[in-house]
């Protein structure tokens, strides 16, 4: 759906109580795109571009991976660059990150794309050894308190289905990750009182499938799509499937 036509409702400029009631009342023309840890926002360039084209106001937050505090701050500021109510999307660790920062008043809506939705006091780390995935035993830790994924397996256990020269780049650019952002408790998980979109990567290796699936079914997604063979990397590998998922919900706020 084009929405380079849509006017946006005068209430889009309310703050607060107001504001959450008032983005509901009509289609949500910004997104705000959250990366995950070991990468950066230019890896949702392909979902950037079908949004932009379908219309969209489309904002991609570069987060310094340094803490979940920081990462959620520098989340809260291109919030507050909104113009009115704002879908908010996260991959990977960036779900603990919407998790939080999505109780902020511009965000109408989460999507979740193979991500982390904690509960409150819980944290990434503990979900992870619930639900143990295959390839989580390729993050490094270094002497300073950060993490990367081994080179050699990123391909295999990242990004399976990107190209090996794809993958060959991330992996040697991949944003070094504070370790403590794993095992931060989350406070106030926002997935509790906005709705939630999610997208389960079958073939996910860092974040185990069933996990997905858990975090899905507790939060009462209103629509789940799970994208069989997908790797962890499915916002890049699938993103018309990943941007349809994100329009869903930018449209299916205006539903009571």
């Amino acid at each position: 759906m084009n929405f380079r036509k849509t006017t946006l409702i005068a209430a889009a400029v309310l703050v607060g109580p107001a504001y959450a009631t008032a983005a509901f009342a009509a289609p949500v023309h910004n997104i705000v795109l959250v990366h995950g840890a070991f990468v950066d926002g230019s890896g949702w360039r392909p979902v950037y571009d079908i949004l932009t084209h379908d219309g969209y106001a489309v904002s991609i937050v570069q987060e310094p991976l340094t803490g979940l505090d920081d990462d959620v701050t520098a989340t809260k500021r291109v919030l507050d660059q909104q113009d009115g109510p704002a879908i908010l999307v996260g991959h990977s660790y960036g779900g603990a990150i919407i998790t939080e920062a999505g109780n902020d008043a511009h965000v109408a809506g989460l999507v979740y794309i193979a991500a982390h939705a904690p509960d409150v006091g819980e944290t990434e780390s503990d979900n992870g050894k619930r639900y143990p995935a295959i390839g989580r035993d390729a993050i490094t830790k270094t002497p300073d308190g950060y993490t990367f994924i081994d080179p050699a397996r990123y391909h295999a256990e990242f990004a399976a289905d990107l190209s090996p020269a794809e993958a060959a780049f991330e992996a040697h650019s991949q944003g070094i990750t504070a370790a403590k952002v794993f095992t931060t408790p989350i406070a106030d998980p926002a997935w509790k009182t906005k709705p939630v979109w999610y997208m389960v990567a079958k073939s996910d290796h860092i974040i185990s499938p069933d996990l997905e699936r858990m975090y899905a079914a507790r939060a009462h997604a209103r629509k789940t799509v799970e994208i069989p063979g997908a790797s962890h990397s499915v916002y890049r590998s699938h993103p018309m499937e990943v941007a349809r998922l994100i329009e869903d919900a930018a449209t299916g706020t205006a539903q009571p």
